[in-house]
């Protein structure tokens, strides 16, 4: 697909000696940039987390109103 792109004179003028200097074209150098711009703000969304929960019912019905504080006491016991 043909566009059109304003660049800069001198970013022109480097992109194509690098070009010459590397035998290929200043589009395969164009596309190479973006590709590399594309997968690098890629990785930077982010990762999540694949789901791990577990079946059941939450939290024993003695604990629903319970404050954190009361079931961590309750699972460290007295490790903490």
């Amino acid at each position: 697909m043909k566009t059109t792109v304003e660049i800069s004179d001198a970013l022109l003028r480097e992109a194509r000696r690098l070009a010459r200097s590397e035998g290929t074209t200043l589009r395969a150098l164009v596309e190479e940039g973006l590709r590399s711009v594309l997968a690098r703000r890629a990785e930077k969304e982010g990762y999540t987390l694949p789901d791990a929960s577990v079946g059941g019912q939450g939290l024993q019905p003695r604990l629903r109103d319970a404050s954190w504080e009361d079931v961590r006491a309750l699972a460290y016991g007295d490790r903490l």
